[in-house]
């Protein structure tokens, strides 16, 4: 038997929370459904993880973020979203695997891994955290190689090799040395670290490099990943390493396929930017509409909790109009 429900809201990150809201506040109902935890790419965050945004801006539903730092941490964030569930009462369905999207008239026919619902609105909300740029090599099935990176601990007196030079890359080669690794190396594609890396860990990093505490490898590129050793190309002739561990910090991009499957427009520029409504956020499918990063497609730095938390209100300003 299908649940049936107004709004059906793909993703329970803070943007599907704050739609889960909003519906809410419009007498709309709603139901939130992920594959994952409650925010579960906060979740999948390194643990000391501290946020680039103050706590205000990572706000939803005009419930207060306080933060005992400057800047709140992932513990603090998940906390808070788990009260905000919480206070607001949100129909929140977790670790359910949605398998299909079908229109039927008026309304759609979501299938998940769980059961069935009937919808007058889609939102997805999914971001894309899950799916990580995989190097595509030999070797990379391996248990060795990690795409999520949590906490130092694990990589102590072990050589490393970080794949990356972006923050994330760089956040990782400097704790991962700090905490006792044996050895740490970057594989880096392009000629120097990311211009855009914080501006205050750079110099750290550059220094750790100029000083040999952590050797990169420029214009360099793993091919081939073995139990105690990787091969890398690099400008000067192939050359093979020691490695307990790699850690490919190559970020991560939306599930177009699932989109696709939607029915959702692709668009051809280099971003692969989905086709959207900029003042309602509807797809070009009716009744469907994006919230949050996954609107930016490939350019996965174009939207963030602070700036697309709008999204919620603009959707629901829009559907007031539409289901009654």
């Amino acid at each position: 038997m299908s649940e049936n429900t107004d709004v059906l809201i793909i993703g329970a990150g803070p943007i599907g929370l704050a739609c889960g809201i909003a519906a809410q506040d419009a007498g709309l109902s709603h139901t939130i459904i992920d594959k994952g935890c409650l925010v579960n790419s906060i979740y999948n965050y390194p643990h000391n993880m501290t946020f680039f945004s103050t706590s205000d801006r990572l706000e939803i539903g005009r419930v207060p973020f306080i933060s005992h730092n400057p800047k709140p941490t992932r513990p603090e964030a998940l906390e808070y979203y788990r009260r905000v569930a919480t206070s607001r009462q949100l129909n929140t369905r977790l670790y359910e695997n949605v398998l299909e999207v079908k229109k039927d008239h008026e309304t759609f026919v979501v299938n998940t891994s769980k059961q069935s619902y009937s919808a007058r609105a889609i939102i997805i909300a999914t971001g894309f955290y899950d799916l990580p740029y995989l190097l595509n090599i030999p070797g990379e099935e391996l248990p060795k190689v990690k795409h999520y990176y949590d906490e130092p601990h694990p990589y102590f007196d072990m050589r490393v090799a970080v794949v990356g030079a972006a923050n994330s890359s760089v956040d990782v080669a400097l704790e991962t040395f700090r905490k006792g690794a044996k050895e740490v190396v970057m594989v880096v594609r392009e000629k120097e670290i990311n211009p855009r890396v914080k501006y205050w860990v750079r110099p750290d990093i550059e220094n750790r490099i100029n000083e040999g505490s952590i050797k990169a490898y420029f214009e360099s590129q793993i091919t081939r990943i073995e139990e105690k050793s990787i091969d890398v190309r690099t400008p000067e002739g192939d050359i093979t390493l020691p490695n307990d561990f790699v850690l490919a910090m190559t970020g991560y991009q939306p599930d177009f396929t699932f989109l696709k499957k939607v029915g959702i427009n692709i668009g051809s520029d280099e971003y692969m930017t989905p086709e959207y409504d900029e003042h309602t956020m509807e797809t070009n499918v009716e009744n469907v509409y994006l919230a949050g990063v996954i609107c930016g497609g490939l350019k996965t730095n174009a939207w963030f909790i602070e700036n697309s938390r709008v999204h919620a209100d603009m959707i629901v300003n829009d559907l007031r109009t539409k289901i009654r």
